[in-house]
């Protein structure tokens, strides 16, 4: 009989509505595939280094809880931003990992995140193979931003997107009830620092029933604030309501981010990136100021990435998908990689899992093509709403308790 495997996970970074259902397809992979253990890091390898962990099976008890997982949102194993130091600053840290991982008999180490828990895998299957250990590293992707390069889409973006969409067509709808004999402009802030895909995936609200946002602004772009105060001027006079969509990173042409034209926080997290928001309450106050109607920001922060109850079908079926994908890929002998999907057809649409290597993906951020918006940045097009409309199809109906949906939380 063969040594008893075991295998750890962990998730990194912003959650998502469908980052559990990547946890629930590594747990019924490993176990399908007979490891002997399924450990769980608590707030990633932070936790970790604090011998922070749970023996999935204590957690996961039938196959109903693993549908209940599914449908449960943000990070259900805790998550962290947390930085490695490169291995020739702080090699101790590194034992210490090994150290941990040798004494739990780990043979393969999960991490379910974004473009900075793939600079974790990069790091630490480096570092095994440099020192001759025998663990595999292999990244799940996760993020909302969509801007994990190589893959099609990231897990936890379909679900985000259909979010948006959805609030979108409802602010549209009230916006419209509301402006019978006072012109009102609504300004939406979508997150994105970089990458405006959840931004774009506002235009998906334009549809038989509903005209859509007026404008939509992407960080892609350098933000242009006297051709916008033009643009809101003349549609204000057509129409007695506009809505706009713009990105939590839109940047004027000098680099500074709109949010911080007012000011705004100057605390930045472990990986340099600066906190943002405000953008849509400092265009609001400038469109009061400068047209004189009435103006009110939407901030949709968090609910983005944590509305199961509106999650897309597609999403946590492919979520799952590359969990399992993923144990495979080790169990097979794979590290240093990421498991990615690609799309196989358009129409019907088809997605299967795919592998790179995760130095090619890294530290790398896709962005909206440019050609996927309009002459003068103010929309996207249709290429655009054809590459996420499959994304967003098909739900998972809550488990319902007492009117409201059930979530599977970690008992300590």
């Amino acid at each position: 009989m063969g040594k008893k495997r075991n295998i750890i996970v962990g998730q990194s970074g912003g959650p998502t509505s469908v980052i559990n259902s990547s946890l629930a397809g590594v747990y019924k992979t490993a176990k399908e595939r007979g490891f002997h253990k399924v450990y769980g890091m608590l707030h990633g390898i932070e936790g970790l280094l604090d011998e922070m962990y749970v023996d999935l099976s204590t957690q996961i008890h039938s196959d109903m809880d693993i549908e209940l997982l599914k449908r449960t949102p943000s990070a259900f194993l805790g998550s962290c931003r947390y930085k490695l130091p490169d291995i020739h600053e702080n090699p101790a840290f590194y034992e210490k990992i090994f150290a941990i991982l040798d004494k739990l008999d780990i043979e393969v180490f999960i991490y379910i995140g974004g473009n900075d828990s793939m600079d974790t895998i990069k790091k630490l299957s480096d570092y095994a193979i440099v020192k001759g250990h025998g663990q595999k590293f292999l990244g799940v992707p996760k993020t909302i931003d969509n801007d994990l390069a190589l893959t099609d889409h990231t897990p936890g973006f379909g679900s985000a997107a259909k979010y948006i969409a959805t609030s979108t067509k409802e602010v549209i709808r009230d916006a419209m009830g509301l402006s019978y004999r006072r012109k009102t402009i609504t300004i939406m802030e979508c997150m994105g620092r970089n990458a405006g895909w959840l931004t774009g995936s506002t235009a998906l609200a334009r549809t038989e029933d509903c005209c859509g946002p007026d404008l939509i602004y992407l960080p892609e772009i350098p933000f242009d604030i006297d051709k916008f105060l033009k643009k809101c001027k003349d549609l204000i006079q057509k129409k007695p309501s506009i809505v706009i969509a713009v990105s939590e990173g839109i940047r004027v042409p000098d680099g500074r981010y709109v949010c911080q034209l007012s000011g705004g926080s100057d605390y930045v997290d472990a990986f340099g990136h600066k906190q943002l928001a405000g953008t849509a309450d400092y265009l609001a106050g400038f469109l009061a100021g400068e047209l004189g109607c009435k103006t009110r920001s939407v901030e949709l922060s968090t609910l983005q990435r944590s509305a199961s109850h509106v999650a897309s079908r597609v999403d946590i079926n492919e979520a799952f998908m590359v969990g399992g994908a993923a144990v495979k890929a080790a169990d097979e002998g794979d590290t240093g990689k990421m498991v990615v999907i690609d799309r196989v057809s358009d129409d019907p649409y088809m997605s299967a899992a795919g592998i790179y290597d995760v130095h090619k993906i890294a530290n790398n951020e896709k962005t909206v093509p440019r050609s996927w918006v309009n002459k003068d940045g103010s929309y996207v097009t249709q290429e655009f709403v054809n590459y996420v409309e499959p994304l967003i199809q098909g739900d998972y109906q809550p488990f319902m308790v007492n009117g409201l949906p059930q979530h599977l939380v970690l008992k300590r």
